[in-house]
């Protein structure tokens, strides 16, 4: 343990404890979703099950609420909804990653956990643009055989390695293997700035070649990050956070989308990728990472934030913390379209509180599931914490807020939608701080997050079935 290891774990503990001290106090803590025990969370990594036991990474900051250096925090969990804080795995303290530990995924195979991940490193002695020039994106690799404790860390690859008509861009390993051959994708940003994805090979988890290249038929964005890639029944899907969409609906969107392409052909040889559809049309939604269960389930966790946003905020960075993740969803095919739906583990943590017919209302309830079933016409509103609007009319499903001052429950977001020709039925996962909701069994989903006064329901769906359950 070098030097600047041994300053970054007292720094921590420091900020973790004095986190602790006012937990009890904080306003807007989620209550399973998973969160920084102090500062700022973004992105998920080295999402796994080893061993039975769950594994989320996440980018953590902790000196800082609004960002800072990067560092990889680890929690574990038995459901992925009850999360048991384990520390620190990776501190930025070495050569290759001293300015952040950045994005990457995890590998499990014969009893180990191997993380791939980028190590970033913005250079000083000069004038850089930090795309073209002055910035380091290395690929590193380390290992446990207990999922907790890591061994050294591994330079893989460096800017050297990678071709030469890319800036510096390029980051965010994942890995899988088929057969006996270890697949990496990483995103990446041309020098005409035009996003794509890297696929390397290796045959022994250290040594990788480059291999060939992803791309759209025309230029779509300027960064394509986090990217995935995984199969569901017989759909191939490769999944990639955009960066640079302009003009057309991409002005009534996010400022970047995460989204997924589905693949015909092989990416390894000939291939043609199908329209880029959104992962979730809300405001909350980025840099999302799957893995697959020991049950065979196909698991997606993203984070619910938005980098380089200034239309809205978190009323949390007050209180010395900011952004938790979305519920996992689990990823499935019905009628032949991409869909999403919580956990079933939610199930067991529920308690149903009301049934109705109609309309329902309900008042304090902070963490909730609700469901609204057998909508007619197309015909409903619900309305959470009086500021919140989900409401279908004139074929487009709404998620709005009607105040979108950053000082009211919104914190300044106002409106995201979709075009869909019917709603048939809704369900709303809440968490103090959070609203994910699920629109005709999860074919769309929208997140956000939310910071109400006083917390309602009011449910108006004539003839709909409607089930109130409160999250324990």
């Amino acid at each position: 343990m070098n030097a600047l290891t041994r300053d970054l774990i007292k720094l921590t503990d420091i900020a973790e404890t004095q986190g602790a001290e006012k937990e009890e106090k904080l306003l807007f803590r989620e209550h399973f979703h998973l969160m920084p025990p102090v500062g700022w969370l973004n992105d998920p990594n080295g999402l796994c099950q080893f061993e039975g036991v769950y594994h989320a990474f996440f980018q953590y900051s902790p000196f800082d609420a609004e960002g800072g250096v990067k560092m990889w925090g680890h929690y574990i969990s038995d459901n992925m909804l009850d999360w048991k804080y384990q520390g620190v795995a990776l501190y930025p303290d070495q050569p290759f990653d001293c300015h952040g530990v950045y994005s990457g995924s995890a590998l499990v195979e014969d009893g180990k956990m191997y993380l791939y991940y980028t190590g970033n490193v913005k250079l000083e002695d000069g004038e850089y643009d930090y795309i073209r020039t002055g910035r380091e994106g290395n690929t590193v690799l380390v290992s446990s055989e207990d999922g907790i404790y890591f061994g050294h860390k591994k330079q893989l690859m460096r800017n050297t390695d990678y071709p030469d008509d890319l800036t510096c861009h390029v980051r965010d390993p994942k890995v899988w293997k088929e057969q006996d051959t270890y697949y990496m994708v990483q995103g990446a940003r041309t020098k005409e700035d035009v996003g794509q994805i890297l696929i390397f090979t290796s045959k022994d988890k250290v040594n990788w070649k480059f291999k060939s290249r992803i791309e759209s038929k025309e230029p779509f964005g300027y960064m394509w990050e986090c990217p995935d890639y995984f199969t569901i029944g017989d759909k191939k899907i490769l999944s990639a956070s955009v960066q640079g969409l302009e003009g057309g609906i991409w002005e009534e969107r996010n400022v970047y989308q995460s989204g997924y392409f589905e693949v015909e052909g092989d990416i390894l040889s000939s291939y043609k990728l199908g329209e880029y559809k959104l992962w979730d049309y809300g405001f909350d939604y980025y840099a999302p990472q799957s893995f697959e269960t020991e049950d065979g389930r196909r698991i997606h966790i993203s984070w619910m934030g938005m980098p380089d946003c200034e239309a809205y905020t978190n009323l949390t960075i007050a209180d010395g913390w900011q952004h938790c993740f979305t519920l996992p969803r689990e990823i499935y095919v019905k009628d032949g379209k991409i869909c999403q739906r919580p956990i079933r583990e939610l199930d067991y943590k529920e308690v149903i509180t009301k049934t109705a017919e109609n309309k329902l209302q309900a008042d304090s309830c902070k963490a909730y599931d609700l469901k609204i079933d057998k909508i007619q016409n197309n015909q409903f509103c619900i309305a959470l914490a009086e500021e919140l609007l989900l409401e279908y009319t004139d074929g487009r499903f709404r998620m709005r807020f009607t105040d979108n001052r950053k000082t009211c429950v919104s914190a300044g977001r106002d409106c995201r939608y979709v075009e869909t020709d019917e709603v048939t039925n809704i369900r709303v996962i809440a968490d103090v701080s959070s609203v994910e909701v699920f629109v005709n069994d999860g074919e769309y989903v929208f997140s956000t997050r939310y910071y109400p006064e006083k917390y309602s329901i009011n449910v108006q769906a004539e003839g709909a079935d409607i089930c109130l359950a409160e999250i324990k």
